[in-house]
This record gives structure tokens, sequence and C-alpha cells, in this order.
């Protein structure tokens, strides 16, 4: 296996010649940093990022496709068992009607009307049957009503065990979760395993679609809103971590070239945690642009916020808040 050190003025940079070198694809290169590499002070006492790299084995290969579409699978499963098929009303086809005999015709029509009039009769008792009823358990649908509006920790708690369970257990993973609340309408649903790497799959989307259908199951039928939060290996603060430190690069970049940075698309939650960590740098700013789901963040010079205007504090505000 042949390993060469490729360095660059960031990670990417860095696999990019690596790729060149090897005469590979990204999707075929491992790699290891060796340094993170810095951007300095505006351009100044910056370091190159540096990796060692090699060409997947037939092996990392296999398990990397293993890996691709048990993911798949997962969202596959995850959205049968959120979204439950709904069975179509069968349509019964009306025999046509055959003509009565011209001698019959009027005994036909008496008789349709007879049996019209002991319809509307029959509707009509039924009609008072349930207005009585209603009347009668006035109690019994505000509790109901109640019920609808409140969950307790433990049906909340079974909810998503059972929808986590039977996902698990169709791609046959064994895994242990774990609640805690930050609030009465926040959940924190952690999850542990020997191979969590399939839950959290390319830069967490998995993870979130997981989590997006585990809020749909909660909180069905429910009209006080419960957030749940689903987490695994503490990859959300590991993840939170990544893009602050991508925002101070890319924001050091802007600086330096004087133009403008556009980050990959990221989801709003994602997009919501570089518009905060920049939002106190006194040379930058930062707006969203296209249209989901390549909507993306674009760190720009802002020589009036440097000037300290007071409007541009303002606008920095609305835009960390405009992904809400």
């Amino acid at each position: 296996m042949k390993k060469i050190e490729v360095s660059g003025k960031t990670v990417n940079d860095a696999v990019t010649e690596a790729c060149i070198q090897l005469g590979i694809s990204s999707d075929h290169l491992s790699y290891e940093v060796l340094e993170q590499g810095s951007s300095g002070i505006l351009g100044l006492f910056a370091k190159q990022a540096k990796i060692r790299a090699w060409e997947k084995s037939d092996e990392e290969l296999a398990d990397d496709r293993r890996r691709q579409e048990a993911s798949q699978k997962v969202q596959e499963i995850a959205a049968r068992r959120a979204n439950p098929e709904t069975k179509e009303a069968e349509k019964k086809e009306v025999p046509p009607v055959q003509p009565a005999p011209e001698k019959n015709l009027k005994a036909a029509v008496k008789s349709e009307k007879k049996e019209t009039t002991v319809k509307a009769e029959k509707t009509e008792k039924a009609d008072k049957a349930v207005k009585t009823e209603i009347k009668a358990e006035p109690a019994a649908s505000a509790a109901e009503k109640t019920e609808k509006k409140q969950l307790s920790h433990e049906e909340i708690e079974k909810r998503v065990t059972d929808f986590l369970d039977a996902i698990f257990h169709s791609i046959g993973l064994k895994e242990t979760i774990t609640f805690s609340y930050e609030s009465d309408n926040t959940v924190v649903v952690d999850i542990e395993g020997d191979d969590t790497g399939i839950m959290i799959g390319k830069r967490g989307q998995t993870l979130d679609s997981l989590q997006y259908l585990t809020s749909l199951v909660v909180n069905k039928g429910r009209e006080k809103y419960i957030r749940i939060k689903l987490d695994t290996e503490n990859y959300r603060h590991r993840r939170e971590e990544t893009l602050k430190n991508l925002a101070r690069n890319m924001a050091s970049k802007a600086k330096r070239t004087g133009h403008p940075v556009e980050l990959e698309p990221m989801n709003p939650y994602e997009r919501r945690i570089i518009h905060a960590a920049l939002q106190g740098d006194r040379y930058v700013s930062t707006k969203s642009e296209g249209e989901d789901p390549y909507r993306h963040v674009v760190i720009y010079i802002d020589r009036a916020k440097a000037a300290n205007r007071p409007a541009d504090a303002r606008n920095s505000r609305r835009t960390a808040e405009e992904e809400k």
C-alpha cells in the first residue's frame, strides 16, 4: 500500500492534490490529518495543512458500499414507518338500473318513494341518538382534548423507543437509547452502539432524517409541539465545533483575498451556527443564498460594518435569525 504525505492551504486542498498524485477519485482515497493548518493573522504566519494519504483497499471500498447501502435503507425504512400507507376507499361499481316494464312503472315509482322515506326516518333517528350521546358525555370530550395537548415523559419515551427499535431491528443493529430533558418540550435522545456511523451518514444526513421522522412520530395528533434532538457519539457537538472552525477559517480567507467565500450547502441548523460564529466579526458579514437543498452561506467583506455603523449590527442579528 503506497502512502504519500501531501500539503495544501487547507485539508481539502491537500486531499485534492493527493488524488491527483495517486491518480484516483476522492471516494477511493483514505487519509489522516497530520496538521490542520492555520491561516494566521491577516495572512501572516500561515501554516499549511498536511495529510498522509493512500488508496483504499478492496475491503475498505466494500465496507464503504455496505455503509452507504445500510444508510440508504435506514432512511427508506424510517420514511415508511413515519408515513404508514393509507388504504384507498374501495370504489364500488353501482349496477345499472334495469328499466321497469311500462305496465309496472307506477308501482316501481311508488316503491322507490316508500324506500326513500324509510331511509330518511332512520337517518333522522340516528342523528338524534348521536346528539343525545354527545350531550350526555361532555366530560369525556374535555378529557380527550386535554390528553391531545400533553404527553408524559413515559409516553414520549415509549413512542421514540418503539419507532427506533423497529428501524434498528430491521437492519440488524443493537443500540441503546437514553433520554434527557433540556426543558418540558425539548427531549435529547442519545443512541449508543457498535456501528453508529451508519446512523450518522454523510455529513449527518441520515441522523437528521431520523430526527425529523422521530419528531413526526412523537408529535402526531398533538397540539403542543415537542422538540426532539437525536444524537450519537456526541456528533452534534463535534459537528458544531467543526463548523465554527470552518467559519473562522473561511472568514480569514475572505479577509485575505477580499473576495466573498461560498460554503457548501447546509441545512438551516448548520447555517445558523455559521451566522452566529461570525456575528461578532468586525470585518465580515454572512448571508444565505440559493434554494433548499442547495441553500448555502456566503461570507463577504463588510466595509460598512468595519466602520462600526449601528445599523449593521442589527442587520447581522437579523441574518443570524433568518434561518429559524
